[in-house]
């Protein structure tokens, strides 16, 4: 059996090493001609920057990945102060609890907040709601404050999303299971000592994280960079799989495709046999988002820095959604003296800064680094690096239910689909479905 695999980031990448260690026949085409998709990591004169993911967290499935690659050596874990997270409020940054009881000593919120965050505990469970938004199930469960200053920069610095659009049973399920097996989250996370799976190790590797899909690359045998996918059709007499690429027809026949594709890119592809599925795939929403990189010398950033990053709550009306302590979190990243900052300007709920012209992008991020850090009056950033994606996160809102609607409909023809905007926006996501897609291959 032979199967196509079109798509060279971790998903395209994951899937075909498993099928290669199963023993299966594969074909991997990539349009670009570099592996990876998003996950790339610049050398920038002394400064190493990740312009896609920045961290990742080591589920089992990745630690097993490294293991396999040989990368395990290649594991930089991240300081210890990488568990503090700052959130903005009322113009300075704040300890984010970093837990339930936390939460209830601690003076980020207000005592109303508190109480009504220990008032969930007697809160009625309501049906399943497989529309409910994030924001619609935080606000009846823990109340307005939580959704503003915890859950609302949260979920624009993970998801580049608004929790007011994002699907809780797409996004958080386990949130969502807590609440019907225990009548209460804050019981449940009690009972299951902590968040759903527990805090993970974040890591990086220490050439970057392109270290992990550059090395998939060189490990496979069948894969085709630089050749994009431009036909695919499916034979009606034998249901095999024609494909054509930009180097010509595709060198055989194929009984399996696997889109391991942005939902935009597959969508072009099914367009003439499958214009229903087309159409939905379509609607899937990725907003703009534009990472800003700064350089400043340590003397002058008045800030501890003590943390992993500090996030930006809309409701306080910021300019970037917030910054990564790059330099605090891992060493090697910035010259000895400096401190690196990553920020994040863009995302659904900032999509008009995202497209602003680079020379204003960084221009506002210097004045808003310089305002909530206590950089020195008249202090200018050493370096600056702007790097722009005109299509970020996939957005699980109300359009990501029919793309996978229509992508479980196409499996049984041998149209498989493994995307962080199937399998989850992270990489451990991506990993686990690839993963386990080509263990479903490999069966039958």
């Amino acid at each position: 059996m032979a199967i196509a695999i079109l798509g060279g980031g971790i998903s395209g990448l994951t899937l075909a090493w498993y099928l290669q260690r199963a023993g299966l026949d594969y074909d991997l085409f990539e349009a670009a001609p570099r592996p990876g998709g998003t996950i790339r990591s610049e050398q920038q004169g002394p400064y190493l920057l990740e312009t896609g993911p920045n961290s990742l967290q080591l589920s089992d499935e990745l630690r097993e990945l490294l293991e396999g690659l040989g990368l395990t050596p290649q594991i930089q874990d991240a300081a210890a102060v990488s568990q503090n997270r700052y959130v903005l409020r009322a113009g300075r940054y704040q300890k984010l609890p970093s837990s339930p009881p936390a939460l209830l000593t601690s003076s980020f919120f207000s005592l109303k907040a508190r109480f009504s965050v220990l008032r969930e505990l007697t809160r009625p469970a309501l049906p399943p709601n497989p529309q409910e938004t994030l924001a619609h199930f935080f606000r009846r469960r823990f109340g307005p404050e939580v959704v503003d200053y915890a859950l609302n920069p949260f979920i624009s610095g993970i998801y580049a999303g608004d929790p007011e659009q994002l699907l809780l049973h797409k996004t958080f399920p386990q949130l969502a299971a807590l609440e019907q097996q225990h009548g209460s989250v804050v019981r449940g996370l009690m009972k299951s000592k902590g968040a759903p799976g527990g805090r993970r190790r974040i890591f990086t590797l220490r050439e970057g994280l392109q270290t992990l899909t550059d090395t998939l690359a060189r490990k496979l045998r069948r894969a085709h960079f630089g050749q994009a996918a431009t036909l695919l059709h499916r034979r009606e007499d034998d249901g095999l799989w024609e494909l054509e690429t930009t180097a010509g027809p595709a060198p055989r026949l194929y009984q399996q495709v696997v889109l391991a594709l942005p939902a935009y890119t597959a969508a072009a592809l099914l367009q003439e046999q499958f214009p229903e599925a087309a159409a939905a795939l379509a609607q899937v929403y990725y907003p703009p988002m534009t990472a800003v990189y700064t350089a400043y010398q340590r003397a002058d950033v008045q800030h501890p820095l003590d943390g992993f990053g500090a996030l930006h709550p809309k409701v306080e009306q910021p300019y970037a959604a917030g910054s990564i302590w790059t330099s605090s979190i891992f060493p090697g990243r910035a010259p000895a003296g400096q401190v690196l900052f990553t920020t994040f300007v863009g995302g659904s709920q900032y999509e008009a800064q995202a497209r602003q012209p680079e020379a204003e992008q960084k221009a506002a991020v210097h004045q808003e680094l310089s305002r909530f850090y206590g950089v020195a009056a008249g202090a200018q950033p050493l370096w600056q690096y702007r790097y722009y994606w005109e299509r970020a996160i996939p957005q699980f809102d109300a359009r990501i239910g029919p793309a996978h609607a229509a992508a479980d409909a196409l499996a049984p023809q041998g149209l498989h689909v493994t995307a962080n905007w199937r399998a989850g926006v992270g990489v451990p996501d991506c990993v686990r479905h690839a993963r386990s897609l080509a263990a479903t291959l490999a069966a039958g």
